[in-house]
């Protein structure tokens, strides 16, 4: 039971929230709207029916949110159907003697609901505008005095009705001061307005939220908890509009400052990689092409090729743990250290091997990168290379490609003592060599499928005459396809090198 409550809960509570709305628009109103004792009541009714189809379409509009704040909102809406619920119930039974015990209940229900309303509302401004400092401080202090102070009132008016009573005609009867209640109605809907108009830095969008939630609790400690009048429900359904819009409007300013900063980054990364092709259109020894498609804004995979002398290509592929900013921040600095140290000529298994050093040296967030790096002799097709810890390559030897299951050391970062061996390919005219990050064989449909190099390999077998870039284009299409509308899971990055002699 608890868990289906818990996989169609967002539907539960929007098909109570609408059916609340419906119940308040036609049914109730359509029974009693001809009794002449319901006529002075219609209005409020009217204003009970607006506020219960504002309240499902607000749910409905914040079905989708995620984290804490989205569930508190989600049961403060349903709460409030609910208080318009029983409120138009109340206005029903009003002025009907025989139903003077379900008034009763309906009255102590709508004001008990409010203080867990208030309650709520509280609880998701704090999580979703994050109060802080003093602020946080006097509210979570003045809250719950106050919140004691209305539970009091509350509890005495059992015992002793002095907030509200009901005669034995049925009539609902206020405390006489309820005058009071128009003048804070116009006070609450002016400093709501002003508050609004100045909510343009994050501390007047705070206090507006407290005020939302202040003055409703004081005027009930103040006036004696007269919620009786619908201008009331009125006036908290506005708040609950208003504050909507306002953290929507506050958190868009900060998820637009922080996608800012994503497109910057997204370009600083995508310049530091080579992207213009033919990457050396003087030299006609070989050809390649490369892609890298990350999973967000910004990724952690990364290729590289530049030539270390004129006789020498180095190529390097690699993937950093992890995804996002960090894995981005990591694989700029990995990037750096391996291209540096593969330009002093070295072998491909002392570049990872100073790379690894270098790496580790004050690593406190113990990520980590695999890493590839081949190093091609142009003249003479030898290719040395090295792995740590990264895919397996593919290698077309006439005509076809397979998998080179070679020696893999550890991964980069990890642990500095970690040693590297070299293998070496001797490339033939046309043959060519395609490496790729674990985004490609790891891809998932939305069976939860993986791709697997199995598919790759037929992927790759379908072109393996082609160009480097038609090689890449042909296996991103098949992995697409695969995939369907399935999310993209992880960082997507692809090498080919086609040596021509």
């Amino acid at each position: 039971m608890v868990n289906i409550y818990k996989k169609y809960s967002l539907k539960i509570g929007l098909v109570f929230t609408i059916v609340s709305a419906l119940m308040t628009t036609f049914v109730l109103s359509a029974l009693f709207s001809g009794d002449p004792r319901m006529n002075e009541f219609l209005y409020d009714c009217g204003i009970d029916m607006l506020g219960g189809l504002i309240c499902a379409a607000l749910y409905f509009g914040c079905m989708k949110q995620s984290g804490e704040g989205g569930k508190v909102f989600r049961s403060l809406i349903v709460l409030v159907s609910f208080v318009f619920f029983i409120n138009e119930l109340m206005y029903c039974v009003y002025r009907v003697p025989e139903k003077i015990g379900l008034c009763m209940f309906c009255v102590l229900c709508s004001k008990i609901a409010d203080i867990v309303m208030i309650y709520l509302f509280y609880t998701y401004v704090k999580k979703t505008l994050g109060l802080d400092g003093k602020m946080r401080l006097w509210a979570d202090r003045g809250f719950p005095i106050l919140s004691v102070f209305e539970i009091i009132i509350l509890l005495s008016n059992i015992i002793y009705p002095t907030t509200f009573s009901i005669t034995s005609e049925g009539v609902y009867q206020a405390a006489a001061m309820s005058w009071l209640e128009d003048i804070y109605l116009i006070v609450a809907l002016t400093i709501t307005a002003i508050l609004i108009i100045r909510c343009g830095s994050p501390r007047n969008q705070k206090l507006a939220a407290l005020t939302f939630i202040f003055l409703p609790i004081i005027e009930f400690v103040i006036l004696g908890g007269q919620f009786g009048s619908a201008g009331q429900y009125g006036t908290v359904l506005m708040s609950l509009v208003i504050m909507y819009c306002v953290i929507f409007n506050y958190n868009s300013s900060k998820l637009s400052a922080t996608q800012a900063e994503l497109d910057m980054a997204t370009e600083i990364q995508a310049s530091m990689l080579p992207s213009i092709f033919p990457a050396f259109p003087a030299r006609d020894e070989f050809d390649l092409y490369a892609s890298m498609d990350p999973a967000k804004e910004v990724g952690g995979d990364f290729y590289d090729f530049f030539m270390i002398d004129d006789n020498h290509l180095g190529v390097v592929i690699a993937d950093v743990s992890g995804k996002g900013i960090p894995a981005a921040l990591f694989m700029m600095i990995s990037k750096t250290v391996v291209q540096n140290y593969a330009m002093l000529g070295i072998k491909a298994s002392e570049v990872l091997r100073r790379a690894n050093e270098a790496l580790c040296v004050q690593n406190k967030m113990e990520m980590f990168v695999t890493t590839w790096v081949g190093i091609l002799e142009l003249s003479t097709g030898k290719m040395n290379c090295s792995s740590a810890g990264h895919e397996y390559p593919a290698i077309c030897h006439d005509g076809k490609f397979d998998l080179l299951k070679d020696k893999h050391g550890f991964v980069l970062g990890a642990m500095d003592i970690a040693k590297y061996s070299d293998y070496e390919i001797q490339l033939e005219k046309g043959d060519r060599i395609f490496v790729y990050t674990d985004g490609v064989p790891e891809a998932t449909s939305e069976d939860k499928e993986l791709y697997g190099t199995d598919r790759m390999i037929e992927a790759l077998n379908t072109c393996a005459d082609g160009t480097p870039k038609d090689i890449l284009n042909t296996v991103r299409e098949s992995v697409d396809s695969f995939v369907g509308n399935a999310e993209q899971f992880d960082d997507l990055t692809m090498v080919c090198l086609e040596y021509r002699g």
